[in-house]
């Protein structure tokens, strides 16, 4: 049974999608005024491995990412460069992609842009203000939160703390935990600043009311699976939670799931004390990204993962060991006579793993009851007691932690070239669309590059021959 910690009831419960075999799922994006971090991506990275791990059980899941392209930082960039929005967040919005195909995270279904959808937010507005939940001031519309009973459950905050009355309202995308009152749905346009019309005044959305219009338009007013990092959780989700209910009366999301900070050297990020990474700044060191990928997955979502040359040393060695594995498990001649022990000791360690990874997504369980196939099949291996069922069976669990981890295995210390790290995408995406000439034109590139392909139930493995 899958069970995960869900923040709202802040436990353990059994995963049951609103329809059987499909799960809507939406996944907190970036805010494209810069480059996102590392401790952006261990958020990213985690919610590809919850959709990866969904898809591997079974069910049909369908994924919707937001981009935020109109806030307070981008719209100073904007004034301050004497630019559009779109030449702002373009080359940011480019380089986010490029960052999710370099990491191997999947594409959502729809990537959502906050400027795109500004009616939405609009129209999801009027019914807050027909529900007398608003009210306005000097052009810009406030959310009451007093008569939203329900704020505070998913942060565990007292809404007490946190209304201050109408001398109290705040106009900004940011502010602290502390000083956070009655928020902005609307906010009244300001010279020489982007703004749209609306029934309320000319303006632009404030932060919280574009994912509640955008995940419901793609998901519906109410969808299973709602995640972010846990710096999200107040105010932005709690903000959420009180826009949408208040207006459908149904609740937003059934599961809330929130992963955990990403430190440096143990201390939080910041560019003045010289430890805030980005993807490109680790891989202009020298760092693989499939190593990264690797580290960001080897802790639990929900624990503290502190990023330093010791741990990224530990992945890239536990890597090659898992490497080193695969290709003898692919070399390796099985035992004409197999000790049972050996299949009873792959059985035990796939059980582990998929236990592990059911139990809201323990992947340091996983990787450990993974570690110890690795110990007991060599072992077998080495005293020529590994039959050909124990084998299989051991390459069938790798082939499940490549799907679920989404890290290919195998290749001995090599790597694909970025023309077929690029053809690879491209043939995953074609599948995917059900594009089968784009797929095996791409497939049959890759073979004049020397690049044989095998689909598998746990996805597509590849090795490189020799041509000639």
């Amino acid at each position: 049974m899958i069970r995960f910690h869900n923040t709202l009831t802040r436990s353990s419960e059994p995963f049951e999608p609103r329809v059987a075999g499909k799960v809507g799922l939406y996944t907190c994006g970036p805010t494209v005024y810069s480059h996102a971090h590392i401790g952006n991506f261990r958020t990213f990275v985690w919610e590809d491995l919850l959709r990866r791990f969904l898809e591997a059980r079974g069910f049909a899941v369908d994924h919707v990412m937001n981009i935020t392209d109109v806030d307070d930082k981008i719209i100073a960039a904007a004034v301050e460069r004497k630019a559009s929005l779109e030449e702002v967040t373009s080359p940011f919005t480019e380089a986010f992609f490029e960052d999710l195909d370099r990491l191997g995270i999947k594409r959502a279904r729809v990537f959502p842009r906050a400027t795109e959808h500004v009616p939405d937010m609009v129209s999801l507005i009027q019914r807050l203000e027909a529900a007398g939940l608003t009210y306005g001031s000097e052009g810009s519309v406030y959310y009451r939160i007093a008569r939203f009973p329900g704020y505070g459950r998913l942060s565990g905050k007292d809404p007490a703390d946190l209304v201050a009355g109408a001398s109290g309202r705040v106009d900004a995308d940011e502010y602290s935990k502390d000083d956070v009152r009655d928020f902005a749905l609307w906010k009244a346009a300001r010279p020489g600043e982007p703004a749209w019309d609306a029934p309320f005044g000319r303006g632009r959305p404030g932060w919280h009311i574009e994912c509640s219009a955008m995940s419901m338009r793609y998901l519906g007013e109410s969808f299973d699976i709602h995640t972010g990092g846990v710096d999200n959780i107040f105010p932005h989700h709690e903000n959420e939670i009180a826009q949408s209910e208040a207006a459908t009366g149904q609740p937003l999301a059934r599961y809330w799931l929130h992963a955990a900070h990403l430190i440096v050297g143990g201390e939080k990020m910041s560019k003045s004390r010289g430890n805030f990474f980005t993807l490109r700044d680790l891989l202009d060191r020298g760092e693989e990204a499939r190593s990264l990928r690797y580290l960001l997955l080897s802790v639990h979502y929900r624990r503290v993962l502190d990023l330093t040359d010791e741990s990224m040393a530990a992945a890239r060695q536990n890597l090659a060991r898992l490497d080193d594995f695969a290709h003898r498990l692919a070399e390796a001649a099985p035992a004409a006579a197999g000790d049972p022990r050996a299949q009873a000791a792959v059985t035990a360690a796939a059980r582990r793993f998929h236990a592990s990874l059911d139990d809201d997504l323990n992947t340091s369980g996983a990787l450990g009851a993974l570690f110890e196939l690795v110990r007991e099949t060599n072992a077998a291996l080495d005293g020529e007691q590994a039959g050909a069922e124990a084998m299989a069976a051991a390459l069938a669990l790798l082939s499940d932690f490549e799907a679920i981890f989404g890290i290919r295995l195998g290749r001995a210390g090599e790597s694909l070239s970025g023309e077929e790290e690029a053809l690879l995408r491209t043939r995953e995406d074609a599948r995917s669309r059900k594009d089968y000439g784009a797929a095996d034109a791409a497939r049959a590139r890759l073979l004049e590059l020397g690049i044989v392909l095998e689909d598998t139930p746990g996805g597509t493995r590849w090795k490189r021959v020799r041509r000639g």
